[in-house]
Parts: structure tokens; C-alpha cells; sequence
């Protein structure tokens, strides 16, 4: 099953670096694509923050620095959690591929660019969420399904209880 767990990771990276190339080579910096009006967008921006422009506007190197060694870190830590309990195809280990997958690609573009494109922009009325990419799209999806395993896990005595029904 790692090897699995492992495809997914690559398959988020691959998507991710894609489409961050087709935004880049597609749509000048800070211009948009109306998809849903009033609601969506392609906006082609620069992050030299964190998921969704957090520390964004943090002046100095520090930042950057910072940032790629959080990355590196928690990648070690994610892919040691995937190799060890990657046994079986279980919420838990696509949650953990899926946050892999979006580190890579998130730390590839820090490390070749010194910053992430972004593009997804979703917006109503004068609301608006910052933009984000396929890699912090993975990302979330995969610590929710973390939090979810968590959250609602069964204790072994539920778990006999269910499969002798």
C-alpha cells in the first residue's frame, strides 16, 4: 500500500506544479480569468508567505528561510508517519499523502522561485478569501481528514462491537 500513498503524494505534486505553469505562462501577474462571476476567479498572484498569504508582507530573508525549514521539517515528519502506518488505504494515510504532496509542491516553488503562485480566488460581495493553490488545496483536505480520524476514530471496544454485527 506505501507505494500507493506515495502515488497520490507525487500525482498532488504533479497536478499542482502544472497548473501553477499553465497560470504563469497563461495569465500575466495580477490579471484574472472570470470563471463564476461574483464568485470565482483565476488570479494570478506571487505568495512569498505562507498558505493563503499568511506572512506575506513580513519583511526580511528570515522569512523565506524560515518557511523552507518549517517545510523540510514537516515533510520529514509526514512521510516517516506515511512510511510507518501506510499498511492499508485508510483516511488517515490519504490525509497524510495528500499533506506530503502539497508540502512538495509548495517547497519546490520556495526553493525555485522564492515565492508560491496562486491562483484559486474565491470572493462574495465585498468578501474575499486570499488566494490559494492545488498544493494548499491538498494540504487542507488532507489535515481534515487528519482531524476527522481524531475527532470520530472508534475505540477498539466499538470497532469489535461493529464487525461482530
Amino acid at each position: 500500500m506505501r507505494k500507493y500513498h506515495f502515488l497520490l503524494a507525487a500525482l498532488v505534486v504533479l497536478a499542482d506544479q502544472a497548473s501553477k505553469w499553465l497560470v504563469a505562462a497563461r495569465i500575466p501577474l495580477h490579471d484574472s480569468i472570470v470563471v463564476l462571476p461574483g464568485f470565482f476567479r483565476l488570479t494570478h498572484v506571487q505568495n512569498r508567505g505562507a498558505a493563503f498569504g499568511l506572512f506575506d508582507d513580513a519583511p526580511g530573508e528570515w522569512k523565506i528561510t524560515v518557511l523552507i525549514l518549517f517545510s523540510v521539517l514537516a515533510m520529514a515528519v509526514v512521510a516517516g508517519l506515511l512510511w510507518k502506518n501506510s499498511h492499508a488505504m485508510t483516511a488517515t494515510g490519504i490525509g497524510l499523502s495528500l499533506v506530503l504532496g502539497g508540502a512538495v509542491g509548495n517547497l519546490w516553488d520556495r526553493l525555485a522561485d522564492r515565492h508560491v503562485v496562486d491562483f484559486l480566488d474565491f470572493y462574495l460581495g465585498i468578501y474575499h478569501w486570499p488566494a490559494f493553490n492545488i498544493a494548499d488545496s491538498a494540504i487542507v483536505v488532507g489535515a481534515l481528514l487528519l482531524v476527522s480520524e481524531i475527532l470520530f476514530a472508534k475505540s477498539p471496544q466499538e470497532e469489535q462491537v461493529a464487525s461482530s454485527k
